[in-house]
């Protein structure tokens, strides 16, 4: 199938590398990164980008920030086995793992899985220290703790996280389906695909597996202003796996609702609520109203590591505001609004739950009420 012959996401001979997704569709470039701060870089300026992909990407600029500590401060042995270190040492390093992974969770606060992501890769440094200090402590015979040994434990726990996303890909896409008749017409508002994710998306997901069963929908892909992920991506991604695709405008959504060319509505999701009100890309609670007022399903695809059932509703959800030119010049060969003029460009918006069809998880659809159905899905 198309979508299988690119990753989002991609380590190879030691190395860290991102699909550089502000480059297509013109360009298909893999960029290496090589620390930190390239990693940050690239999730801010969406090089690598979509809920899950960034979870993904984060995970292993994690491992990256502790490889290049363990080379930096001489704990990796080189050709020769490291050697032992002391609970000192991986306290220092749990240090330093703990501050970069707040400096990468500062790059885009909006969607949940780049905190999900780093935190479980905190577990597992925290996790080595403890056993260093067990190993100190003579509870494990003669055993030893090294560098490599806490290395190969953070590149497991960022390969879980990847494994995982692509299962929950696969199940979010066999749910969505149970959903779609044959034949459909689909609207989907910005990327929430293979792009997005590590596997087959979380949205496209079920368009990606109908396409390979002969479902022959037909998808109307709104632009995605101001970024124009719906043109550049999901447009790119869908036509290269055959699908039967046609780009729009996210004002001409209306029209084609009110011509009956609109069978349901797929979108992603960067934070969801306990309520189910879910944060996704600017423009997707209009998308969500006008599908209410024409009478068509509204389906939102959430992976459980975008649930975040620590906050009551979508009003305690934090908006990332991005830069004004993305507005006014980012796209164009000459600026397009008058200079000063004063922009407003919240990355996302909230659309409230009660817009919201149906949730599509890993784990199942939740139905209303979603703060019931929800509840029952994460404590599962």
């Amino acid at each position: 199938m198309a979508i299988s012959d690119f990753a989002t996401v991609k380590f190879e001979n030691g190395a860290l590398y991102f699909l550089d997704q502000t480059l297509l569709p013109n360009e298909e470039r893999y960029v290496e990164m090589q620390t930190v701060e390239d990693v940050y870089d690239a999730i801010k300026r969406l090089v690598v980008r979509g809920a899950p992909a960034i979870g993904v990407g984060a995970a292993y600029g994690m491992w990256l920030a502790a490889r290049n500590y363990a080379v930096e401060n001489g704990l990796l042995g080189g050709a020769a086995v490291s050697a032992a270190l002391s609970p000192e040492q991986v306290e220092a390093w749990l240090e330093a793992f703990r501050r970069d992974g707040a400096y990468l969770k500062s790059s885009r606060p909006t969607a949940v899985n780049l905190e999900w992501a780093v935190e479980r890769m905190d577990g597992r440094m925290i996790a080595m220290k403890a056993m260093a200090d067990e190993v100190a402590a003579g509870k494990f015979g003669v055993l030893q703790i090294n560098a490599d040994y806490i290395l190969n434990e953070l590149m497991q726990e960022a390969d879980n996280i990847r494994v995982e996303d692509e299962n929950s890909c696969y199940m979010m896409g066999m749910f969505g389906l149970t959903l779609l008749e044959p034949g459909m017409g689909l609207l989907t508002h910005c990327n929430a695909g293979a792009l997005a994710t590590a596997g087959y998306g979380t949205a496209l997901a079920p368009i990606h597996m109908g396409q390979e069963r002969g479902y022959d929908f037909h998808v109307y892909a709104d632009e995605t202003r101001p970024l124009l992920q719906g043109a550049r991506l999901t447009a790119w991604e869908l036509s290269r796996n055959g699908v039967d695709v046609t780009l729009i405008c996210d004002n001409m959504a209306s029209t084609v609702m009110k011509q009956g060319k609109i069978d349901a509505v797929l979108v992603g999701c960067d934070r969801m609520a306990a309520n189910g009100d879910g944060a996704n890309k600017i423009g997707t609670s209009g998308v969500a109203i006008l599908a209410k007022e024409y009478g068509i399903p509204f389906y939102m695809f959430v992976p459980t590591s975008t649930i975040d059932m620590s906050i009551k509703s979508g009003n305690d959800i934090v908006i990332e505001e991005r830069d004004p030119e993305e507005i006014s010049e980012m796209w164009y060969a000459r600026r397009m609004a008058p200079e000063g003029i004063r922009s407003f460009n919240p990355a996302f918006d909230v659309t409230d739950h009660k817009y919201i069809t149906a949730i599509v998880t890993e784990r199942g659809i939740a139905l209303p009420p979603f703060d019931e159905s929800l509840s029952a899905l994460m404590d599962v």
